[in-house]
């Protein structure tokens, strides 16, 4: 009951889609076969841009069919946000491709204000819990890090996932509350976040690591570096701490209105 994961920590050219795919596909290529799950960061074709009526796609669009074809040759899941526009809406997208050619999704609840992603951008609302083999994965996105009642884990998941875009000027804040959701939901926590200067002069560290259900820091990416990491958690130990330690059982009910 092991899964592997990698962590993909790119550098990403301001709004050029296909400039960014390309990159991409040199950094996958070297993955083939070595693990069950990619991540990517958010909007990782284009940066965390406004700019969404030139930018998004349809569900049918270049970049979701470029993650399902990765997903298809590396032989694992793929996933990672884009702009996506729906019924008239536009939304931060988290597309979850699997190696059979089936798609999940989760939209961004919480939309970064100070940057007015809330002006363009609708808001998701519910949350899509994933399954790779016997792992149950709830995947999320950057500013939802901040908000633990969305978080919440009622014994649906085992990993939580957060892809971002989050600059280096908060990048405690981005370490602690990884942390944080670990220690309170007794769960393993990745968060996979972006390198580089974007198009309104945001430096990001990356800081893209792997937390255990503890707490502990088991992985971490070099900070400013694009890289990758590939690492393997065991969903047994896991379960043992669980039964040995069940917080859970103490936690308070309560229900988002």
């Amino acid at each position: 009951m092991k899964i592997k994961v990698t962590l993909i920590q790119p550098v990403i050219e301001w709004e050029n889609i296909q400039s960014n795919l390309e990159h991409l596909d040199h950094m996958l290529k070297a993955i083939l076969g070595k693990t069950d799950l990619i991540l990517l960061p958010e909007l990782f074709s284009t940066g965390f841009t406004m700019n969404t009526s030139v930018l998004s796609e349809n569900m049918e669009g270049n970049t979701t069919l470029w993650m399902l074809k990765q997903a298809t040759f590396l032989k694992a899941v793929i996933a990672g946000s884009i702009i996506i526009k729906e019924n008239q809406s536009l939304y931060n997208r988290l597309i979850w491709t699997y190696p059979d050619g089936k798609i999940q999704y989760y939209d961004k609840r919480h939309l970064f204000r100070m940057g007015r992603e809330n002006a363009y951008y609708s808001p998701g609302r519910k949350k899509t819990v994933m399954n790779i083999s016997e792992w149950r994965i709830l995947p999320l996105i950057c500013y939802d890090l901040r908000f633990p009642v969305w978080s919440r884990n009622t014994g649906i998941y085992d990993l939580l996932i957060y892809i971002a875009n989050w600059p280096a000027g908060r990048r405690e804040v981005w370490k602690t509350l990884l942390r944080a959701r670990a220690i309170e939901n007794q769960c393993f926590v990745i968060g996979v976040n972006r390198v580089g200067m974007d198009g309104n002069k945001l430096e990001y560290a990356g800081d893209s690591m792997v937390v255990d259900y503890k707490g502990n820091v088991i992985f971490e990416m070099e900070p400013h570096t694009e890289s990758q990491l590939t690492c393997e958690l065991d969903l047994m130990e896991l379960k043992d701490f669980r039964e040995k330690f069940p917080v859970h059982l103490d936690a308070d009910e309560f229900s988002l209105q």
